[in-house]
């Protein structure tokens, strides 16, 4: 025999089998470098393999193959690397590897016969998002509902009408009442003063940015109706001019009391709300916690001075005609109008409002470069000085304008505006759907993250939809459906928009998680508040925070959620904070896991890659290349005892792991206990409706694999 053909055949008889589940490349900045280029930077591009596995190793670009160069190994594996000379272009790549006649490419679904384009992995040239955001714990205030600490400032009984009927003072005494079916006019008296009375509360939990529902003035509790962008509105902020006396409903022409209207109107009470806002931020950030804002920019409110079809500007001093009230007006093209009227009271004219609804007027920025710019404005005031904001959260984002190409033009000014005025500014859209055309690197920095956190966790947690309006048996511990719909839409970002996506349990506007536990299907108006409380299962809740705090993106905490509050969707999910009642021991669990968030590397920024799932058990680890944390979830009513596989998250074959945290139906504990990693694999006992959480890191960062990305990464 050919001597040659007889050492080919003989070195594959001896090459290590085909391993898979060794490959492994992703965007974060274990894997690129730099991780958020600029345009025409050259960066460097990594990729794993088994060690000695394969014989080849391509990045898939364009169509070509271009061969990459290993440059260094670890006990388990090697380290391939390329070097790419950016453009001004987005680039969208995969991996090709050769062992033998064996052929696998490697998207972001892992080892595959054929890549797929929505999975390939992207880089854009100048696209960054805020290092600060990159895991940040947010916490999200509902303000009516968290804290009263100033009582001169409520909204009283009768004080204004509003879609039908008068607002509701709801007394001291009944903070803890459950939410009135139609609740938009009832008020509890959070303010901004009970915020900054509860800081050191936030500060000790450990959040590290609050996210404000709408602040602006407004005649509704949730103040996505807004009257005045440019004021904190009085009643969550300050009042110090109070005259003028209640009327009753039909008194006036223009059936609102003049003591509302000194309220809201009289620049005293907006100027010291505004004062009291940047206090506030400033406080916040003393402690170290930032602020975001939420930005309504779809839609105003009826009230709104603009449009004042309920007449409250009309003879305020200082205030022009609104677009309602007189067809002159400088506002009426800030409308689209269907009709005119005849100069008569009551109006008959029409006009586009946001879904259907007369309170909720969509702004016509296609008829005004005034409403354009003068919304831009906004987003540039209330990130610069004095306010010194952090952020927007985008309400309803992609229904801005009436017209697709309106809304790229709007964002792209709005983020051009906003990050010159503010640099370290985060803007992050509420969005449901597919969110790459916006996340580009020129609009939004991220999304709330619905469809790549909240709803693929809680089918597989609960089996419940987000509202509480359906339960899927089928979705119920189903990991197959959990990875799919997590790999499908987390691939609709680049890893600039994952790390600071915001990933929410609850909200104000789904059922609370903790009721979602208990699979009842229905809302307040069907079942009663009582039934959110019943059948709640805290083991579940604690799972779900668990994986809350350590999956990739900033994890945002609903207020009240992490002591307890219960809730069917809107407005139930508004209860007050339970001051005094709080569940401490899940207070405590959330203190916990937010400890451990923020003490890893691989929580904040590092990659992350399935371990072994099946039905009702979830696992996977985060890591860098010299810290691992792994998390088992059994949400089964019954204990298993599985093995784990944990070596390709680059933990030693022969080796220890230290359990750090453990949760199941009779509470949690950190007690730190070791557990050997053996074979690679790691073997575990899982209680019942438990969660376990295990860390590694290497003993001696002297001994990592040092390659040219590493070498780059240290001198950043």
């Amino acid at each position: 025999m050919d001597s040659y053909l007889f050492n080919q055949q003989y070195m594959a008889t001896m090459r290590p089998v085909f391993n898979k589940k060794a490959l492994y490349s992703d965007t974060t900045s274990n894997y690129v470098f730099p991780q958020e280029p600029t345009a025409y930077e050259e960066i460097t591009i990594r990729f794993r393999t088994g060690r000695d596995n394969v014989d080849q190793a391509y990045m898939e670009w364009n169509g070509v193959s271009h061969l990459m160069t290993k440059v260094s190994h670890s006990e388990m594996f090697d380290f391939y690397e390329i070097q790419v000379q950016l453009e001004n272009e987005p680039i969208s790549y995969c991996f090709k590897v050769q062992s033998g006649e064996i052929i696998y490419y490697f998207d972001q679904r892992g080892a595959v016969t054929t890549p797929e384009a929505d999975y390939l992995f992207t880089v854009i040239p100048g696209f960054s998002t805020p290092e600060w955001a990159k895991g940040a714990v947010m916490y999200q205030i509902y303000v009516d509902r968290f804290y009263n600490g100033d009582e001169t400032n409520d909204v009283l009984d009768r004080e204004y009408h509003y879609i039908g009927d008068y607002s509701v003072k709801v007394p001291k005494e009944q903070w803890n009442k459950y939410p009135a079916q139609m609740g938009i006019r009832e008020f509890y008296g959070g303010d901004l003063q009970g915020v900054l009375d509860k800081l050191d509360y936030l500060q000790d939990l450990g959040i590290d940015v609050i996210y404000f529902n709408p602040l602006f003035v407004s005649p509704s509790n949730h103040k996505y109706d807004i009257q005045d962008y440019d004021y904190i509105d009085p009643h969550v902020g300050k009042i110090v001019y109070d005259e003028g006396r209640l009327l009753e409903y039909g008194e006036r022409e223009n059936r609102f009391a003049e003591r509302y209207i000194n309220r809201i109107t009289d620049k005293r009470n907006l100027e010291a709300s505004n004062e009291l806002f940047a206090h506030l931020i400033e406080e916040a950030h003393k402690r170290g916690i930032r602020v975001i804002m939420d930005g309504v920019f779809n839609h105003c409110g009826s009230f709104n001075k603009w449009l004042d079809r309920e007449r409250i500007y009309e003879n305020a001093e200082g205030y022009e005609k609104g677009a309602y009230i007189a067809a002159d007006s400088p506002y009426r093209n800030f409308f689209l109008f269907h009709d005119s009227h005849d100069g008569r009271w009551p109006y008959n004219t029409t006009y586009d409002g946001w879904w259907g609804h007369d309170t909720l007027p969509k702004l016509h920025y296609e008829g005004s470069q005034e409403l354009f710019d003068y919304i831009l404005r906004i987003g540039e005031k209330w990130v610069s000085a004095p306010f010194h904001a952090d952020g927007w959260r985008l309400d309803v984002a992609a229904d801005l304008g009436m017209s697709p190409e309106m809304n790229h033009r709007f964002w792209q000014e709005f983020r051009r505006r906003v990050k010159q005025a503010n640099p370290d500014a985060i803007i992050l859209a509420e969005h449901y759907g597919d969110p790459k055309p916006w996340l580009n690197g020129k609009e939004w920095d991220t999304v709330m993250n619905y469809d790549a956190f909240m709803e693929p966790l809680t089918w597989f947690l609960t089996g419940m939809q987000k509202h509480s309006d359906d339960f899927r048996g089928d979705l119920l511990g189903n990991a197959d459906s959990f990875w799919g719909a997590m790999n499908y839409h987390g691939a609709r970002m680049t890893s600039p928009s994952r790390e600071v996506s915001m990933n929410e349990l609850s909200n104000h506007d789904h059922s609370r998680f903790l009721t979602r536990t208990n699979r009842k299907v229905g809302r307040t108006n069907s079942l009663g508040p009582e039934a959110a409380n019943q059948g709640i299962n805290k083991a579940v809740m604690r799972e779900a925070v668990a994986v809350q705090m350590t999956w990739p993106g900033a994890p945002t905490i609903y207020y009240g959620d992490e002591a307890g509050v219960c809730g069917f969707t809107d407005p139930d999910n508004r209860r007050t904070y339970p001051w005094g009642n709080e569940d401490h021991e899940l207070i405590n669990f959330h203190k916990e896991m937010i400890r451990l968030h923020k003490s890893r590397p691989e929580l904040l920024k590092g990659s992350l890659k399935p371990v072994l799932n099946d039905y009702n058990v979830l696992s996977y680890g985060r890591f860098t290349d010299t810290s691992r944390t792994v998390v088992l979830v059994n949400n089964n009513d019954h204990e298993i005892t599985k093995d784990f596989p944990v070596w390709f998250l680059g933990i030693p074959k022969e080796s220890t792991i230290t359990r750090v945290m453990l949760s199941d139906e009779y509470g949690f504990t950190t007690s730190k206990v070791s557990y050997t990693v053996s074979g690679g694999s790691l073997l575990v006992t899982l209680p019942k409706t438990s969660v376990a959480v295990f860390i590694h890191e290497d003993e001696d960062d002297t001994t990592a694999r040092k390659s040219t990305f590493l070498g780059n990464f240290l001198k950043k």
